[in-house]
């Protein structure tokens, strides 16, 4: 049962919660000296960015009013290269953040995609593929983000802060007190405004998560969409999906334009009172023109921190729950694993050995009870029965795709639990219904089964698997590009140059799982010597719709109520007249009446 849909939203609105950012502090660390550099480099260029004031404060109260040529110039010269290097500081930090940034973008999406190859099939089997990927592309470039230029800045606006109110009393206590007093009306103002955004922001996370779903989704199945003509009803799926993106993007973008007007109204209301209060209410006092001008400034500079600290911390409660959502995959389990003990699989002779063996898929639903038999190397087995009585879960797990329940699964005396998964699979050819043909030329796809392959080994494989006669003929032959998921090539192309693939990795044990059901009767029957080639000294498990492909195999099992019901060699099992034999006879019977 899936756990959740492109229709349901994903909840990540999490409290704030620190063991977040301490488990993410492994990737900080590795990049602590450029950060503390560039928090560095930063303060320098924000403390002198905030000299300018107190020199335009000078030029008004001493070098124009005394016509002071020289001190003008020279306040002006002062001005221009405290700028410059504000700059300066300002864009050296901003390109050493680029490069921490990526690298913590970099190092999180390798771990994550590293987890994710080893996650078993349950875990896709459960989930959109489309939440998988925001979660490795969005939700990683969000994080690694607040990661790096968001503690930075974190701490850079605190010292702005510090840095502004010291200024602002070196130059007058009593309108800096001024300035403070608008402080609790702007926290109030922050307060309301700030968990709406946040909320609003969350909204249009959950939606375009929703979106994208459905969008790789139907891409992937764009196919069957025209197939049953539904490219109305997805279109109005889409549109609702993509109006609900649009409303919460609105709301959200209404909440953040509210944010600077606020604040800047505030500001003015309190650079008029600064007037106010230097010109009449202190009017007896020590304010200066250039005091209040000054004062004003920094006033203005004032609001710009405590706006980014809120801006802030609203970036780290979205980013907490992205973060959170990236940690629960990498927390996923890898059930089918090595264990703590397992060696390398020996050299398959190919005997396999059932004992006792149940699974579920969920838990209270087996598809197999305490199964038993044995197949000695070299045999062919053919696994037949109505369609989710257990023949793909058998083979599925030979290669240990699954842990089984109970019992245990024995090849060549060899208990698969204990041997490492690749020296498994290594020796193991599977050929699924589904054959998936990768980006790429045929060459490629087909050596995809042995990395080290040369051209000829790839060329007689081809031969073998009839496969090599189609391939010459396309546009640039085995080099002709496939596109994605072999676009350019019929459903029976994609079965032979899989075929090719399995066949050139030379496997020990053969698995065909209606490895044949897209091939037309005639390239099926040519196929034939090469699929006795290939069985030929391989143990093989073979299933097959078509039941007069099978009928050499060494022996039947029928599947059935989670065990096998009957087993034997055709002959033998036509003459028990039982399962079996109602169904071949039956599909000979639609086989002559389709005639």
């Amino acid at each position: 049962m899936a756990r959740n849909t492109y229709k349901q939203d994903e909840i990540l609105e999490e409290p704030f919660d620190i063991k977040h950012l301490l488990r993410a502090s492994v990737y900080i660390k590795r990049h602590a000296g450029k950060m503390i550099l560039a928090l560095v480099l930063s303060a320098i260029g924000g403390i002198t960015a905030l000299v300018s004031p107190i020199l335009v404060q000078k030029a008004l109260d001493e070098a124009i009013p005394n016509a002071d040529k020289k001190m003008l110039f020279t306040l002006v010269i002062t001005m221009a290269v405290f700028y410059l290097l504000s700059m300066l500081f300002i864009t050296v930090r901003s390109k050493i953040m680029v490069n921490v940034s990526q690298d913590i973008i970099y190092q999180i999406r390798k771990d994550l995609f590293e987890h994710l190859q080893q996650l078993p099939f349950q875990y896709y089997d459960d989930r959109p593929h489309g939440k998988i990927l925001v979660r490795v592309v969005n939700y990683v470039n969000s994080v690694s983000d607040m990661l790096s230029n968001g503690l930075i800045n974190l701490v850079l606006e605190f010292l702005n802060l510090i840095f502004i109110v010291a200024f602002m009393l070196y130059v007058d206590i009593q309108l800096s007190l001024v300035v403070l007093a608008g402080v609790p009306i702007l926290m109030v103002f922050m307060f309301w405004i700030k968990n709406r955004q946040r909320k609003a922001w969350q909204a249009v996370s959950n939606k375009n998560s929703n979106l994208n779903a459905y969008l790789q989704e139907n891409i992937v199945g764009a196919r069957i969409t025209q197939i049953f003509a539904r490219e109305d009803e997805n279109a109005k799926i889409f549109k609702d999906l993509s109006g609900d993106c649009r409303k919460t993007w609105m709301k959200a973008i209404y909440y953040s334009t509210l944010v600077w007007p606020g604040i800047d109204t505030i500001s003015v209301f309190v650079r008029a009172a600064i007037y106010i209060f230097g010109l009449v209410i202190f009017a007896g006092g020590h304010q200066t023109l250039g005091t209040i001008v000054a004062i004003s400034s920094y006033a203005s500079r004032f609001w710009q921190p405590i706006m980014n600290l809120g801006n802030i911390f609203n970036n780290f409660i979205n980013n907490i729950a992205y973060l959170e959502r990236i940690f629960e995959t990498m927390d996923e389990p890898v059930t089918v694993t090595d264990a703590e003990d397992a060696v390398p699989m020996k050299e398959m002779k190919g005997e396999v050995e059932f004992k006792n063996v149940s699974f579920s898929y969920e838990k209270g639903k087996e598809i197999l009870h305490d199964v038993s038999f044995t197949v000695k190397p070299g045999e062919s087995v053919a696994l037949v029965g109505p369609t989710g009585a257990g023949k793909s879960t058998i083979v599925s797990l030979i290669s240990r795709f699954y842990n089984v329940d109970s019992g245990s699964i024995l090849i060549d005396g060899q208990d698969i639990s204990k041997v490492t998964l690749k020296s498994l699979r290594q020796q193991m050819g599977i050929m699924l219904q589904d054959s998936f043909i990768f980006s790429g030329t045929i060459e490629d796809n087909i050596r995809y089964g042995k990395l080290d392959a040369t051209s000829e080994e790839i060329v007689k494989a081809s031969k073998t698997v009839c496969a090599h006669d189609f391939i010459n003929g396309m546009s640039d032959g085995y080099d002709t590009e496939v596109r994605e998921r072999g676009a350019i090539l019929s459903q029976g192309q994609k079965q032979l140059i899989s075929f090719a693939r399995t066949l050139l990795s030379d496997p020990a044990i053969l698995v065909l799982d209606e490895a044949t059901s897209s091939i037309d009767v005639q390239t099926e029957k040519a196929l034939q010597q090469g699929l006795n080639a290939m069985l030929k000294g391989r143990t093989s498990f073979i299933i097959a719709h078509r039941l007069s492909t099978i009928t050499g195999c060494d022996k039947i099992m029928y599947i059935n109520d989670g065990g096998i019901t009957e087993a034997g060699t055709h002959d033998e099992l036509m003459a028990k007249k039982g399962d079996y034999y109602k169904l071949y006879t039956a599909q000979v019977e639609g086989l002559r009446g389709i005639a």
